[in-house]
Parts: C-alpha cells; sequence; structure tokens
C-alpha cells in the first residue's frame, strides 16, 4: 500500500500498485466503499488480462486518512485523482468509476485532459438528487449520520458493502451521499467529453432511461449478467471482461 500527500484534502491518500502491462487502469470507487476492499478480486480474475492496475482509496475510505475538516464533495474528490495521476507521473491511463466513483470519474477526466486514454463508469450519479442510498443517508442529520446511523447500517446489512462501510468515516459518507443529492449535469460532462467512453450496467439494474439515452446517442453501452448495482462482488469475471475489451 503506498501513499501521497493531497494538498486538496489535507491528508494522505493510498493507494494499491498492481503491476501488469498496458497502459494502467484507475480504480475509483463507490459511496461506502473502498478500491482496495472491492477490487482486487476482478484485478486478480484471468478476464483482466493482466493490466497493471491503481486501486484508489478516496480521502474518508479505506485505508486513506479520514480528515474532519474535508468536505468530500465530488468535485473535491476528482482533483485527488487527478493529483494521485500526477504524482505517479503517469502520461496516459484509463479511468474506471462505479456508481459515486463514475461521477468523480467524469469530472477528473475533465481535469486530466489528454492523459485519459478512455473512461469507463458503471451505474454513474448522473444527476442532482441521488440514488437510493444516498437519499437514505441525508434523510438524516450529518450529526445523527456520524452519531448512530452509520453504525446502524453496518450493523443490519450483511452484505460485502457493510464491510467497507465499516471503515469508512461516517462524515466522509454523509458528505460525499450530500454532493450526490446536490449533484451536478453528469449526463452532458459524459456525453460531451471527447474521449473513447463507455456505460456499464448490471443486468437487474435495468430497464433504465439514462442507459437507454445514451445508447440512442451512440455511446458504447454493456450489460453485465448475473447482478445489478454490486457488480463487482456479484459477477466480478464479467466486470474484468469488460474492463479488458474497453481498453484494448
Amino acid at each position: 500500500m503506498d501513499s501521497f500527500f493531497s494538498p486538496t484534502a489535507n491528508c494522505r491518500v493510498r493507494w494499491q500498485d498492481l503491476p501488469g502491462s498496458g497502459v494502467p487502469l484507475v480504480f475509483v470507487h463507490g459511496l461506502g466503499c473502498a478500491s482496495s476492499c472491492e477490487y482486487p478480486r476482478v484485478v486478480v480474475d484471468k478476464a483482466f488480462g493482466g493490466r497493471r492496475a491503481i486501486l484508489l482509496d478516496l480521502p474518508g475510505c479505506g485505508y486513506s486518512e479520514k480528515p474532519r475538516d474535508y468536505s468530500y464533495s465530488i468535485t473535491e474528490q476528482a482533483c485527488v485523482v487527478a493529483e494521485l495521476v500526477a504524482h505517479l507521473g503517469l502520461e496516459s491511463c484509463f479511468l474506471y468509476g462505479h456508481s459515486m466513483g463514475g461521477s468523480i470519474s467524469i469530472e477528473a477526466a475533465a481535469l486530466l485532459g489528454d492523459k485519459v486514454a478512455g473512461l469507463v463508469v458503471s451505474e454513474p450519479n448522473f444527476h442532482p438528487g441521488g440514488g437510493f442510498f444516498s437519499r437514505q443517508i441525508c434523510s438524516y442529520s450529518e450529526a445523527e449520520f456520524v452519531e448512530v446511523i452509520c453504525q446502524q447500517l453496518v450493523a443490519q446489512d450483511d452484505s460485502p458493502w457493510a464491510g467497507s462501510l465499516a471503515v469508512d468515516a461516517p462524515w466522509a459518507v454523509w458528505r460525499g451521499a450530500a454532493s450526490l443529492v446536490a449533484g451536478s449535469d453528469w449526463f452532458t460532462r459524459f456525453v460531451d467529453l471527447p474521449k473513447p467512453k463507455q456505460l456499464i450496467f448490471g443486468e437487474h439494474s435495468l430497464p433504465d432511461d439514462d442507459f437507454s439515452s445514451l445508447k440512442t446517442l451512440g455511446v458504447s453501452t454493456v450489460v453485465l449478467p448475473e447482478c445489478g448495482h454490486s457488480m463487482s462482488w456479484e459477477n466480478p469475471t464479467a466486470l474484468a471482461a469488460a474492463l479488458t475489451a474497453f481498453c484494448r
């Protein structure tokens, strides 16, 4: 596990650099998650093809530090992704972002410009209003979520998500959710991005209006079988294969 100091978050941010060949793929996780928890199984899958992978734990999550005086907004987290790419001296990389990480990666791709070889997002937040979990989280005050609700969610949830949520800072989770609810027009930003791009959905998450709209607009879309939103846990081989096919 490596680390660098992020001026944006004013803390140490940690990542795993898993060796491989080709242009590296940077993984950006979703709300209440951590790449160090979620993506090793995807990267070691034979379908991933041995590409170099950078697994980033965003500030407030996983092994990264968890400052209290940081916004955890989508925009500032995107700046952290760009800082990591600069710190690593990457001249070119692919970005993959899931859910909240998809929204972050859309903004990071704009910041990184020519350094981005392509962008893949899976079931991202495209619009203000948030998703099911972010709306649920923001139905409570930050103080109530930090002091009571987050621990209750961990105790009540028996999915792999609970494991990463348990080690994320609850204030980071709440502020990330609040930033998703406040939102931005990430849909238009994604459409307008002048880079190779792709949208991935699990079949159990369909039908979806954004998926249909992007397919009509000619944006590359992929449906993963036998999974829903938690595709990295439910069908890691299919996700690995989709990422490998795109990065070719």
